[in-house]
């Protein structure tokens, strides 16, 4: 995975909406994603081929079309990595505090 490349896919909010809208609704064509948007189909393009090269967003052709797919996997390796370690002192004193304090109790 390229973390570089994750990050700055998600850096941009016209970005994160995309995978917003994917995430709401996976395999959208660029019309679909297009709806609603203050954005022109030249642009939206563009922000798919960064989210494509982050491995965030694949494609696949069904007929004329190209459906688009939210791959959450990079998301969740970054979150493990980035987050999930300052979360775990936390969780660790929590459990050694539910642990003394049912050990009290059970005294």
């Amino acid at each position: 995975m390229n973390e570089d490349a994750v990050f700055r896919a998600l850096a941009d909010a016209s970005r994160r909406r995309l995978l917003d809208r994917l995430h709401e609704r996976n395999g959208q064509t660029l019309g679909e994603l297009c709806q609603g948007l203050a954005m022109t189909r030249q642009a939206v393009t563009k922000h798919l081929g960064v989210l494509e090269e982050a491995n965030l967003v694949s494609w696949r052709r069904q007929g004329r079309e190209r459906l688009h797919f939210i791959n959450p996997v990079p998301i969740n390796e970054i979150a493990e990595r980035w987050i999930g370690k300052f979360d775990r002192p936390r969780l660790s004193a929590l459990s050694q505090l539910k642990q003394s304090l049912e050990g009290d109790d059970h005294d």
